[in-house]
């Protein structure tokens, strides 16, 4: 249930180029801005965010951390931090380490969904730089909550993916970065009253799944339908889940992968794979060459051409292999986010 007093919210999601984007954007909020920023960058699980002291230094907004019970107050930016979802209830937000969307704890999308379950329409997502399509799912709930879509104009960011991949799933805006903040200020002058009720169905379902609701994960009712994929997370049967425009994958104990991600993290599967039967041939070759040598040591010049053919047979293999790792690293895409962490951990 929406809560009288509380200011409209703003849901910014960011990951490759994001850091750029984000000091651009947050310098340009002006210092009466009567909205509550909530903003989540991809980041390493494990490194330290430096993300609020650098966006402090670019505005002139109180920016900090995100923690656990937050009030939403106007005028304050609040920045997930590592490995833990920042999730968006009536009045404050929680931090969980809820199951992985995309692969990325904290993820855009669990911001977008939570936030659009409690407040509709008085909720603006903006998506900027970013490779992939994350972004995309939380944007669709955004938009299906009666709230407002705003993207990063595609020519302006450094990576269109995840700007663009928004603007295909739902109605948005796209503007300039430095266009944004007026724009978010003309559409909360206009935003509804609180929500009287919260939002049913898919939306309350995957936003309890990142709340860590006992209830929901245990449901032995999955949304979706069987997808015949595996999630790369944990092996367990995807769902396909069909949102308006958007098609995307949940596995049973809630990681949530849309369908370039996925795609993604199936290359890097197989990638990995590859690496693994290339050991695994060298270790032949070794073992082979090594049994021929004794062979040939001892006269059994039979054995020793049986191990050498062996060893040779391996050792082709395995360039056959290596060019297949060498032709899935041609057409790759960058992780999103690994370019920023220099200047995150900075």
């Amino acid at each position: 249930m929406g809560v009288e007093g509380t200011p409209p919210v703003v849901v910014v999601g960011a990951s490759a180029g994001g850091v750029e984007a984000l000091r651009e954007f947050v310098g340009h909020l002006p210092a009466d801005f009567p909205g509550c920023v909530l903003v989540v960058l991809h980041m390493p699980p494990t490194a330290a965010s430096a993300l609020p002291r650098i966006l402090a230094r670019s505005g002139s907004l109180p920016v900090r951390g995100a923690s656990e019970g937050a009030p939403l107050e106007p005028g304050t930016i609040l920045v997930g931090v590592p490995d833990q979802h920042l999730v968006v209830l009536p009045d404050s937000v929680t931090l969980t380490r809820g199951p992985t969307e995309n692969g990325h704890r904290p993820a855009i999308d669990v911001l977008f969904r939570s936030a659009a379950r409690h407040h509709a329409g008085r909720v603006t997502a903006v998506v900027l730089s970013g490779s992939l399509d994350d972004g995309a799912a939380g944007m669709v709930a955004v938009r299906c909550r009666g709230g407002h879509g705003i993207v990063q104009d595609f020519d302006e960011a450094p990576y269109a993916g995840m700007p663009a991949a928004a603007a295909a799933a739902a109605t948005v805006e796209v503007l300039p970065i430095a266009r944004i903040p007026a724009r978010l200020v003309e559409v909360m002058a206009a935003a509804p009253d609180p929500p009287a009720d919260n939002a049913a169905g898919l939306i309350a379902r995957e936003t309890d799944v990142s709340d860590l609701d006992p209830d929901e994960l245990h449901d032995p009712e999955r949304p979706g339908t069987p997808a015949g994929l595996g999630c790369p997370s944990c092996g367990g049967a995807l769902f396909q889940i069909d949102e308006a425009t958007l098609v995307r994958f949940r596995c049973r104990v809630g990681h949530a992968w849309s369908p370039e991600s996925l795609l993604e993290q199936q290359t890097l599967a197989l990638e990995s794979a590859l690496w693994r039967a290339i050991r695994s041939l060298e270790e032949k070759v070794a073992l082979a060459t090594d049994l021929a040598d004794r062979a040939k040591g001892r006269g059994s010049l039979h054995s020793a051409a049986r191990f050498a053919g062996t060893a040779s047979d391996a050792k082709g293999a395995a360039e056959v292999v290596r060019r297949l790792v060498d032709t899935l690293g041609a057409e790759s895409t960058p992780l999103p986010g690994t370019e920023e962490r220099a200047v995150d951990e900075g």
